[in-house]
Formats: C-alpha cells, structure tokens, sequence
C-alpha cells in the first residue's frame, strides 16, 4: 500500500536526517509545506541528497509567490538532484497569505492557478523556445528545460477541479468531505475528457489529518482542534467542508470567529471528524485508510498530522501508519 507523509514543521530539524527515517518506515513520499519560514525547495534538496527512493513533493507552493519561471528553475534543479523523484504541488493559497504574507492581490486565483501550471509545464518540457499570452502572464521566446516535473494541484472548488482535469498529473484535495471525493472527481474527469486526456492518468492524493493513539479520545479531540482551524482559516476549505457540513461549518465559524477556540471545536462532530480526516486507535487507522484506497477514487493517501498534536502523537501516529504496518 502506498502511504506518502506530510512534514509541516522540522522544528529545526535536519531535513536529511527526517527523511532517511521516513524513508526507513517504508513511506513512498515525503511532502513539505510551506507557509512562512524556511524554503520548501531548499529543504527537499537536502532530503533529495540523503535518499534513495523515496518521491518528494511540495505541499504545496502557492501559484503567487513565484513566477512560473522561477517554479520552473526551481523543479529542474531539484529533478536532476533528486534522480526525477520530485512532485510539484501548487495552490492557490487563501486571501490571507497572499495578502498579508507576499504583498499581492488575492486576484483571479483560479486563472492564476490555470496559467501558472500550463505555463511550467511548458517552461519543463524540455521542447523548443516557449511562447505564452495569457490573460495574466505572458512570455516569449525562453528555451524550455528538460524536466518532466509532474504537477500535482490542490483545486477544491469547482473552477479548480477543472484546472486539474485540464492540465494537473495529480489532485490534492484538501479539506472535501471523504464521502465526497468520488463526485467531486467527476468534475476532474470531465474537464480531463474535454482536453482529450485520459482521467485515470491524473493521480489522486488527498490530504488526511490523521491522528492514530491507543488513546482514542485524544487523538480524535487532537484533529477536532484541527478541523476546527481548517475550516476557519480560509474560504476555500470552508466550501469544501461545506459540500456535506454546512450548518455544522457555519457553528465551528462563529464561534472561531468571536475569538472562541475551545468552543469552535467542540461544534467539530463525531460525523466531521470521520468526514474531514482520520483518529482513533492505530487498528482502527489502518482499517480506515485501506478502505479508502479499496472504495473510492483515492491512488495514494498523503498523510498530515494535525497541527495541535503532541510530540507524542505525532510520533505515535508516524509509526502507526507507516507502511510496513499494513
């Protein structure tokens, strides 16, 4: 079974040292965030150069702070270090950090996200001198770089899903209801059959808070608290959580939004957090996460750890769900 594990934090860290024991687990990939700090991309070099096999992707990059070109330069670096072990994932971030975090208008993020994967593509592919006009960002006459970098895209609403079918190697969902991910697809394959591509090409990798702890109630009140943040922090995983929570949604945000944390989360239910993730015992984990990739869309389950958890989970959880324990 492949599992891939999300890092968030290294907490200062060795990145070579925390991926060689990823590696060692049997995990098939490892995926850095990347937020405010250190760079995804620097980050995984030094993991590139301390492994064999494992893949190594971004978790994503947002699709504003970097130009096409820089992402292009960046992915062929890494590419060539990594022996063609790196994913590209891109995003469109929320209002939030494109706004107060990089300076720049939280403007037309689904074109955004449209052009700046069409465009690294063919600034990747390795064929002729690349020519593009597009409604936001045009160039001309560069020569393409010989790399191959797959793209995997984080679309959640609608407009984004096509972006994916249209152009994306691999979907990263975020935030949509597991029992939605087999309908919210659709819309993947059909703008996928529209472009003449073949849907079952595109790679599905969701992104699963997960907390697995002989102490069941801890683990699961561990991914109420993250549920609760996700589901505050931005408009588009509000949407998706949404798509089946939508009474439930608007609680968790009132009470966040009156500045009340504990409250927000104890409106998190029983049914979302078995929706929007995966907790209870380590028994109980696995058995969930290999239903996943046996009844719906799901090719490889990226693992996250949610963000409130304990060192002690954290470490509980890595080892539960590694895959050598399947």
């Amino acid at each position: 079974m492949e599992i891939d594990l999300v890092v968030t934090e290294l907490q200062g860290e060795d990145p070579g040292t925390v991926a060689k024991d990823v590696e060692a687990l049997g995990y098939n990939g490892i995926w850095l965030t990347e937020l405010w700090g250190e760079s995804s991309f620097v980050q995984l070099t030094e993991m590139a150069a301390a492994t064999d096999e494992l893949l190594l992707g971004t978790a994503i990059v947002n699709v504003y702070g970097r130009t096409p070109a820089t992402l292009a330069m960046n992915a062929t670096a890494l590419d060539r270090v990594s022996d063609g072990r790196f994913i590209l994932g891109t995003g469109v971030s929320t209002k939030k950090v494109i706004e107060d975090l990089h300076g720049m208008s939280f403007d037309r993020p689904v074109r955004r996200a449209h052009e700046t994967v069409e465009l690294f593509s063919k600034f990747t592919s390795g064929e002729g001198r690349v020519n593009y006009d597009g409604e936001l960002i045009s160039v001309a006459d560069f020569p393409a770089q010989d790399a191959n970098v797959p793209v995997y895209h984080a679309g959640l609403g609608p407009a984004n899903r096509r972006v994916v079918g249209r152009l994306a190697d691999g979907w990263l969902p975020h935030n949509i209801p597991i029992s939605e991910l087999d309908d919210s697809f659709e819309m993947v394959k059909k703008a996928a059959e529209e472009r003449e591509r073949d849907p079952s090409e595109i790679t599905v990798a969701p992104y699963l808070p997960t907390a697995a702890s002989e102490d069941r109630e801890n683990a699961r009140n561990t991914l109420r608290r993250h549920i609760a943040y996700y589901v505050s922090s931005g408009e588009g995983y509000r949407k998706a959580a949404s798509m089946r929570f939508e009474e439930e949604v608007s609680r968790v945000n009132e009470q966040w939004n009156q500045g009340n944390r504990d409250e927000a989360a104890k409106e998190v239910t029983e049914a979302m957090i078995d929706d929007l993730g995966i907790a209870g015992t380590p028994e109980e984990v696995r058995g969930r996460l290999r239903a996943l990739t046996e009844e719906t869309v799901t090719d490889r389950p990226i693992v996250v750890i949610p963000d409130p958890a304990s060192d002690d989970l954290r470490e509980e959880t890595i080892e539960s769900v590694a895959p050598e324990q399947f």
